[in-house]
């Protein structure tokens, strides 16, 4: 089952939604369906370029509850 912690570590790292979609490329929106997981599935660049940013590997992120 496809689970995420994006909104967790995101605000750990204080982080509003626009500066974290800007750092990583992505637009608001779009990062906001991946936190709420209405959009699964991101592409692994994305996926390791959210890791990057919130200093969290892949699997902490997206795979562990």
């Amino acid at each position: 089952m496809y689970h995420n912690n994006i909104k967790q570590y995101r605000k750990e790292k204080n982080m509003n939604l626009e500066q974290m979609a800007k750092r990583v490329g992505i637009s608001t929106g779009y990062l906001c369906h991946l936190e709420r997981e209405t959009r699964k599935n991101p592409s692994t660049k994305i996926m390791g370029k959210i890791a990057e940013i919130l200093e969290k590997s892949v699997v902490e992120i997206f795979f562990e509850e």
